[in-house]
């Protein structure tokens, strides 16, 4: 099992940066919540075996993501293998992210040559299995339970130079667990990934168009806020969260342009960085047709 050694000054740099990238994420409290208890539990295992005191190996780092696409899923996933490399937990600190196809073959037997080859590919790192509930479709899906024993497997193999974590719906991933006791034993965290509110679907909108040099005007601002109201009040795995930002910035740049292209001349700075409502008026008008 996992036991980390003694962290140095590097390493504690390295997981205060991570740390902090965690952090400048939007949301996710209980999220931020969990990683920094794990982190300081490890810690102070490692400093009590220092003085000579006996601890129980550290708990089983596989675990379980659950959440609506857009959540944040991947990213905490990412920051999470840094962290544990920081710490001497895993040595190369890579993702490897996969999903059913990735995992299962269409013939008998390469299956499970298919999933080990994935995994060994992941070693030293982290691998992240999205929408892992259809990793096994129904009843008869040979090749899909093939593919999640050897997974299962290989979390044992491996089990100190490899975290797993399989993400998906919180429904699915619940009947995932209860209808496999090898997941339900050796991936013993469930952490919940909760849908962004509209004030945090603003924040991020704000966060986006720092990077990209934009600014919105007092109406466009306005015309997201209802926007993001109806998302957040919505309950729909269509609603796409953080991703459903992005798309709608996209959108908006691309309205942005033909508006801008059909003004004659060469256009000004401020011109190029402002979004205006009618930007959106496209976006506004669908949700008022859904």
């Amino acid at each position: 099992d996992f036991e980390a050694p003694a962290v140095d000054v590097d390493s504690a740099e390295s997981v205060a940066t991570a740390l902090a990238q965690l952090d400048s994420i939007v949301g996710l409290k209980g999220v931020k919540t969990y990683v920094k208890q794990l982190v300081a539990q490890i810690q102070l295992n490692a400093q009590r075996r220092e003085v000579g005191m006996k601890t129980s190996p550290d708990s089983s780092l596989h675990m379980v993501f659950v959440g609506n696409p857009g959540t944040g899923k991947t990213t905490v996933a990412r920051i999470l293998a840094r962290v544990l490399k920081a710490m001497g937990l895993l040595r190369l600190g890579h993702l490897v992210e996969v999903d059913r196809s990735a995992l299962v073959a269409g013939y008998a037997g390469q299956t499970a040559i298919k999933t080990r080859q994935l995994v060994e590919s992941a070693l030293g790192g982290l691998l992240f299995v999205d929408e892992a509930y259809a990793i096994v479709s129904d009843e008869r899906d040979h090749f899909g339970k093939e593919a999640l024993d050897t997974l299962i497997k290989c979390t044992e193999d491996y089990r100190d130079d490899l975290v797993v974590i399989l993400a998906g719906y919180s429904e699915e991933m619940r009947r995932l667990s209860a209808s496999n006791p090898g997941v339900k034993s050796r991936f013993p965290t469930t952490i919940e990934f909760t849908d962004y509110t509209a004030e945090e679907l603003m924040q991020i909108t704000d966060g986006v168009l720092e990077d990209e040099q934009l600014e919105v005007t007092p109406e466009a601002r306005n015309a997201l806020s209802k926007i993001y109201a109806v998302m957040s009040h919505t309950p729909s795995r269509e609603n796409g969260n953080g991703r459903a930002v992005r798309n709608l910035l996209e959108r908006a740049k691309r309205e942005q342009a033909l508006r801008l292209m059909a003004i004659e001349g060469k256009k000004t700075k401020e011109q190029l960085m402002l979004l205006v409502e009618d930007d959106f008026s496209g976006a506004v008008a669908e949700l008022g047709s859904a």
